[in-house]
């Protein structure tokens, strides 16, 4: 995925101003101060948006945007709706923190909806958006034409009338933090109240009427984000902030759980990537994970792997170049083996986890076990310390207070539908009423004429029919061509659209 940068380098706040042009004649009001949500720029940069005649527009309007959506997957507007408004995107940079509580900075775009339909006039929803992982420090939220994520952001929820307001998060785009703090629950969640601070700071000056409603969500890691989010609004600034609804979609809520089953035998797709994001971030934030990183990586990947991820290579190339294995997360010989046949491929020569520290970590889980009690699965107190760095960061501590949809694919390679389905249990466990939340599975078939999330199973069960039919035409293995577009291309348009009906129910009522 290309990622959008700057013409000029951004080297002080006046040329970060200057950068694709500002949104008012006198420029911007510099604030260099850095308290938590500072907005270092307002108005932030009005972002131009490329066109494939090598144009670019201020304001991307409706029937350039469906032409651009369609130009990049035929068919996506049946799902994402054809785009009702113009949207206005903002590049900012704002104050925050990392992982460890140090002052940082990162960046985010607000997408601005306006236009003459009725969804797009007058005050305007908000929607906090997460986005999920990538591997791409220039990753950037105010990308519309080449950022794909960013891209049904903008179709979802900006051209059907939400103010959208998604950060980069920190480590990524210009910050100055060297490090992701990657599934970090406190620190995303306040880098994302830090990004919606600063952009109200905007809205004034940049034609968002704010009505005062405001949603959350967020895919994969995002999905993780967005419920960490939800949960310190309620629980820590619930004066400040009166979130309307929460959408977690195909998010590792349940940390704790999904580590302690990748050790034991049932590695997810992509983990050899996402392992180290998650070791480098716990060590970063809290400490004592390791003393180097060799104890935890065999020797072809220990050097360097701290500032690895995120950078300038892609997943592909990542492998590619031999900077990770691909599959192999533990040894071709390490006991226990895979937990079913369709995890053996992540068991393999030039494995990436030493077997040392796969045995320190079962050896806990054995000792120490969590997630017994689906009621009160946290009841635990791991000594090693990734184990409780799990815990800390497993979101089934809390009962939401808001009208709440948990979606996802129950074939899911990379984020395992067991993550959802245990967050479930814990929230109807502990007293959340079953009105007040909503569990859909898009790789399921409709429950009746009358399922409202009827076309969202429908269409997923198309797309995911056209591929093993590509695959059966290729002669290629349909098992293997669904697993690796499941989680990164099939599921995330059904879940979004998903989402987006939930929120426009809840805020009709």
């Amino acid at each position: 995925m290309r990622q959008f940068q700057c013409a000029a380098s951004i080297l002080v706040l006046a040329i970060l101003a200057g950068c694709g042009g500002t949104s008012g004649s006198a420029g911007p009001t510099i604030d260099n101060t850095t308290a938590r949500g500072t907005l270092f720029a307002n108005p932030p940069n009005l972002v131009p948006i490329p066109q494939s005649n090598g144009t670019a527009v201020a304001k991307l309007e409706p029937a350039a945007f469906a032409a651009m959506l369609e130009a990049g997957s035929p068919g996506v507007t049946t799902v994402t709706g054809v785009p009702k408004c113009a949207i206005s995107t903002y590049y900012m940079k704002y104050a925050t923190v990392g992982g460890a509580n140090e002052a940082t900075d990162a960046t985010g775009a607000i997408m601005v909806p306006s236009g003459t339909d009725p969804a797009c006039t007058g005050p305007r929803p908000v929607i906090l958006y997460a986005h999920g992982t990538t591997v791409e420090k220039a990753f950037n939220m105010a990308n519309l034409r080449d950022n794909s994520e960013a891209s049904l952001a903008a179709a979802m929820y900006a051209a059907q009338g939400f103010i959208v307001v998604a950060p980069n998060y920190a480590g990524y785009d210009t910050s100055s933090l060297p490090y992701h703090p990657y599934l970090n629950a406190e620190q995303q969640a306040n880098d994302m109240i830090d990004a919606l601070r600063a952009a109200r700071k905007a809205f004034a000056n940049i034609g968002a009427a704010d009505s005062g409603k405001l949603v959350i969500s967020g895919y994969s890691q995002g999905g993780h984000v967005a419920m960490a989010t939800q949960r310190a609004m309620q629980t820590s600034y619930a004066t400040e902030f009166n979130v309307t609804a929460l959408a977690g979609l195909s998010g590792p809520y349940a940390m704790s759980l999904l580590g302690d089953v990748t050790f034991a035998g049932s590695p997810n797709a992509g983990g050899t990537v996402f392992l180290p994001m998650l070791s480098t971030s716990w060590q970063k934030s809290y400490g004592g994970l390791y003393a180097s990183p060799s104890e935890i990586y065999e020797d072809p990947y220990a050097n360097g792997i701290e500032t690895l991820l995120p950078g300038a290579l892609t997943f592909n190339g990542l492998f590619a170049a031999n900077k990770l294995p691909a599959l192999a997360m533990f040894a071709k010989a390490s006991l226990p083996g895979p937990s079913s046949p369709a995890f053996a491929a992540f068991f393999g020569d030039g494995n990436l986890i030493k077997a040392t520290f796969r045995n320190t970590v079962l050896a806990d889980a054995q000792k120490n076990p969590c997630n017994a009690n689906p009621a009160n699965p946290l009841n635990c107190a791991p000594a090693n310390a990734f184990r409780k760095a799990g815990v800390k960061n497993d979101l089934r501590t809390y009962i939401p207070k808001v009208p709440t949809m948990l979606c996802g694919g129950n074939g899911d390679p990379t984020v395992f539908f067991a993550s959802t389905q245990a967050t479930q249990a814990y929230f109807l466990s502990n007293g959340m009423p079953a009105a007040a939340l909503t569990v859909l599975d898009v790789d399921s078939a409709p429950t009746s004429a009358a399922d409202p999330f009827a076309a969202a199973k429908v269409g997923f069960g198309q797309s995911k029919s056209s591929t093993i039919a590509a695959a059966v035409a290729a002669k290629t293995d349909p098992a293997v061509a669904v697993a690796n577009v499941y989680h990164g291309t099939l599921v995330p348009p059904f879940c979004n659209a998903a989402a987006r009906a939930f929120f426009q129910s809840v805020l009709a009522r």
